[in-house]
């Protein structure tokens, strides 16, 4: 089936959200410092401690935020999340490192609200768990850096990476609520998440040693995570309008279309 241009200028958009953004050169430009060599002299300890806050920020969240939606609803409200997000970053720039265990949960849960938001607003049924599962898996992608392997952090490679523990994980979540399902230590559902926290957790210690910057303060802090869910509503635009295009045009169409193109 032949894409229309329409639709291919849609898919390029996507690609360069998908593929061309990067969290760390937007917080870069802002504060003036290189910070990506600094993330390896966070003070002994605290990358672990940000490791076990965004494994449990993602576990806690996965329910509340998809639970407390009007599935029916295609609007979505960018502006309202980054405002509370913001909110949230001003502690992390007042308190520091010391804050993260308070700031990430509130901060992740409500990204993760925006992010179903933005699936729903796509013609996602956010009720499915599959779906759920989709949304949380924007904190995977986007995330490219220096370090990673090119043949596995493109956004296909990412998927297909996440597909099969998707399926699996869906298949044990459907019906029950996530909070249930995570209590229960379903092993698909655990390697998912751990999956996703992998990458996520990069972006978070960028974003925390951003926030370390001695002139950031509370009002940097906050500027520093609108940038951080700016940037996963980005990701999550292009993520839901390629899963949109690919029920319109099937899925092996659309990878073709988007792997030709050039940005």
């Amino acid at each position: 089936m032949q894409i229309p241009e329409n639709h291919i200028a849609e898919l390029k958009e996507s690609k360069i959200l998908l593929e061309k953004t990067s969290f760390i050169i937007k917080a870069t430009d802002l504060i003036g410092t290189p910070i990506e060599k600094g993330i390896e002299c966070l003070p002994d300890g605290w990358q672990e401690k940000i490791a076990k806050a965004t494994n449990s920020s993602l576990s806690k969240s996965l329910e509340w935020a998809t639970n407390t939606m009007d599935s029916e609803s295609a609007d979505s409200y960018p502006k309202l999340h980054m405002a509370t997000v913001a909110a949230t970053g001003a502690i992390g720039g007042a308190f520091g490192l010391s804050a993260i265990a308070i700031e990430l949960p509130i901060s992740t849960t409500v990204m993760l609200r925006s992010i179903a938001d933005i699936a729903r607003a796509n013609g996602e049924k956010i009720t499915d768990a599959e779906v759920r599962l989709q949304c949380l898996s924007v904190f995977s992608l986007g995330g490219n850096s220096k370090s990673d392997d090119a043949a596995e952090s493109g956004y296909y490679a990412v998927r297909a990476s996440l597909a099969s523990l998707v399926t699996e994980a869906a298949s044990h979540l459907a019906g029950k609520q996530a909070g249930e399902a995570i209590a229960e230590k379903i092993p698909a559902l655990l390697s998912f998440i751990a999956k996703i926290a992998a990458r996520f957790n990069i972006q978070v210690s960028e974003k925390a040693m951003a926030q370390l910057v001695p002139i950031i303060g509370a009002a940097g802090g906050a500027i520093i995570n609108t940038l951080f869910i700016d940037h996963f509503q980005g990701i999550s635009r292009g993520h839901f309008t390629v899963r949109r295009l690919e029920r319109i045009y099937g899925e092996e169409t659309v990878r073709k279309a988007y792997l030709a193109i050039e940005i």
